[in-house]
């Protein structure tokens, strides 16, 4: 089969290889994948910034695909249906533990940029018949969190959501919010992408660039009451300003990293409103499930990018590096 393969912490290092195809072992099945779609924790692997980990690895940890294989004990799953496996494979419901960080897909295990992958049955999850490949390759990560977010929060009519950002995250957030009956406020730098975003339901944009005060910002437009939930996925460059933006007893949801790690925080502001800070890390299988449920019944669409051949797999990980992207950005695998 194809495959892509990281042999060091550089794009450069993602090479187009010829590798056998791997077999299903009990309780797996073996999927021909279709699409693939980015995440910045792709890019922070690729790049390294997530650490050391053990290589020549496929990576890429978003794909969806179609079962071609059932391994010994498989119930409940057929060779032909459409499917995407959760990230962290052994997480299968309830409260995260350590010993599911053992098993990430595209980082301690091979991913999905490759023809074919075996992966655990138990981490499947079906996809809507309305979606394509390419579509449902961005379901793991980002429909996961952005739907966690949204639960997490309590978000209802009338409640207010603040996103940071145009990635694919913000963006299957805005489609969740906009079905619960919730108005959302989206900061970007780029007037043209402010422009997308409301053209796909978004009440509000700020330009930070124009408007660096923008967490007064969300103060005058929400009659000094602020944000339900905050979607930080900047990190420490932009928490202070998230935590004046945030409403009295809302929920600060914490996804991302790229404006730094180490955090020097208000602590007063956090006691007096009665913050909830939570951390984010994916999901679990039945999160997923309710993520696509969710999407399924909405018929929310995913707001791709960007499309790139299997072989431009270098120029699709630089393009995400550049931040230009409004939604997700994907690999297909059959181009």
């Amino acid at each position: 089969m194809k495959a892509i393969q990281l042999t060091a912490p550089t794009i450069d290092a993602l090479t187009l290889s010829d590798l056998p195809c791997p077999q299903p072992g009990a309780g797996e099945v073996l999927i021909r994948q279709h699409a693939v779609s980015l995440n910045y924790l792709d890019l922070a692997l690729a790049t390294g910034q997530f650490g050391a980990i053990s290589q020549p690895l496929i990576p890429g940890a978003d794909s969806a695909g179609e079962i071609v294989e059932l391994g010994a004990g498989v119930s409940g799953w057929k060779p032909g249906e459409r499917v995407v496996p959760g990230m962290m494979s052994s997480w299968h419901a309830g409260e995260i533990r350590a010993e599911h960080h053992h098993a990430l897909r595209g980082v301690t295990h091979n991913g999905g940029l490759a023809e074919y992958a075996v992966v655990p049955a138990a981490s499947l999850v079906r996809i809507p018949a309305f979606l394509s490949w390419q579509q449902a390759a961005t379901l793991p990560i980002a429909a996961t969190t952005a739907w966690n977010a949204i639960v997490r929060a309590n978000i209802q009519p009338g409640s207010t959501v603040l996103l940071l950002g145009t990635g694919g995250v913000s963006l299957f957030a805005l489609q969740y919010a906009k079905a619960a009956g919730a108005r959302v406020i989206i900061l970007s730098s780029s007037n043209e992408k402010l422009a997308k975003v409301k053209a796909l339901g978004a009440d509000e944009g700020i330009n930070y660039r124009e408007d660096p005060e923008w967490d007064k910002r969300v103060w005058q437009l929400t009659d000094g009451r602020g944000a339900d939930l905050v979607l930080e996925s900047v990190g420490a460059s932009t928490f202070a300003k998230s935590i004046n933006a945030a409403a009295y007893n809302s929920t600060i949801f914490v996804i991302g990293f790229v404006g730094g790690s180490e955090l020097e925080l208000p602590v007063l502001p956090i006691m007096q409103k009665m913050l909830n800070i939570v951390g984010n890390n994916t999901g679990s299988t039945a999160n997923l499930r309710a993520a696509v449920r969710a999407i399924d019944t909405c018929r929310i669409q995913p707001e791709i990018d960007r499309v790139f051949a299997f072989d431009e797999t270098q120029e699709a990980y630089r393009y995400l590096q550049s931040a230009g992207h409004v939604g997700k950005v994907v690999i297909d695998l059959s181009e």
